[in-house]
């Protein structure tokens, strides 16, 4: 009888040796069900390469917390300011400038030169350099002062050129690729305002009229909020409103191309 309960038993009794022995799944070796597209987003987070079209995107995107937010630059006050560069030395590149290009081709060749009959003193800003690449826009931007409502105006004389002979204004100016310009050409023989995105001109206002080459004209433009006014040798040439850039940026000139263009009496007062 007793033998026959021990061998009823056994069985169960190996059972459950098999049951404690046996370890529960660890946490280490027990793979958790990944969400659709989770691997594929992991290797796009580990390989990060110099890509324009990777920049900003989901590779560098950190999971979980927000970009701090771009802070508004204040207008700038005070009274108008000249630039005339009489004090600037002849051949060299003046301070208080960012040189810069918008487009292809080279940067541009800024530099103080002397030139009889200059509208003040006797030194103008010059960009010489006469690469043809039609999609150049050599600029150069004043360090100070950011302003979104003012008043800007230059002397400027299209010298020569066989692409184009355009001299502008920038202002609003965010970075190279980013701001507006209103420029006058003098083999088109029109004044245009445009706004640049990401490096792209796209005209909002326009105007036809003879623009001589080799002769001192006055260029300014009036920004207040999102209304622009552009006034030509005196005469105002275009009204106009747009909303792309609402906030105070840099100023600057502005050329084209193969264009070779002097500048004086750049003019900056806010409004």
């Amino acid at each position: 009888m007793m033998k026959m309960l021990a061998l009823a038993l056994l069985p169960v009794v190996t059972l459950g040796c098999r049951s404690a022995n046996k370890a529960p799944p660890s946490a280490e070796h027990v793979a958790s069900p990944a969400p659709a597209g989770h691997d594929d987003k992991d290797r796009k987070a580990e390989h990060k390469d110099d890509d324009d079209d990777d920049r900003g995107g989901v590779a560098n995107k950190q999971v979980g917390t927000s970009p701090a937010p771009n802070p508004t630059p204040p207008q700038a006050s005070g009274p108008a300011r000249t630039l005339s560069f009489d004090t600037d030395q002849v051949g060299s590149t003046p301070g208080g400038f960012t040189f810069a290009r918008t487009g292809q081709g080279a940067e541009g060749k800024w530099v103080v030169k002397a030139e009889p009959g200059a509208p003040s003193g006797a030194n103008v800003l010059a960009q010489l350099d006469a690469d043809n690449t039609d999609y150049r826009f050599p600029v150069a931007i004043a360090d100070v002062p950011l302003l979104a409502d003012l008043r800007l105006s230059v002397k400027c004389k299209q010298v020569s050129g066989k692409v184009d002979q355009g001299c502008g204004l920038i202002f609003r100016v965010t970075d190279p690729d980013n701001y507006y310009v209103t420029r006058a050409n003098a083999l088109e023989d029109n004044v245009r305002l445009y706004h640049v995105v990401k490096g792209k001109r796209v005209q909002f206002a326009g105007w036809n009229g003879k623009v001589k080459s080799g002769v001192w004209h006055d260029l300014r433009v009036d920004a207040k909020g999102d209304h622009f006014e552009v006034y030509f040798d005196g005469q105002k040439v275009m009204d106009a409103t747009d909303q792309t850039f609402k906030n105070a940026g840099k100023v600057g000139v502005w050329t084209k191309a193969d264009s070779v263009i002097y500048l004086d009496d750049l003019t900056i007062a806010p409004l």
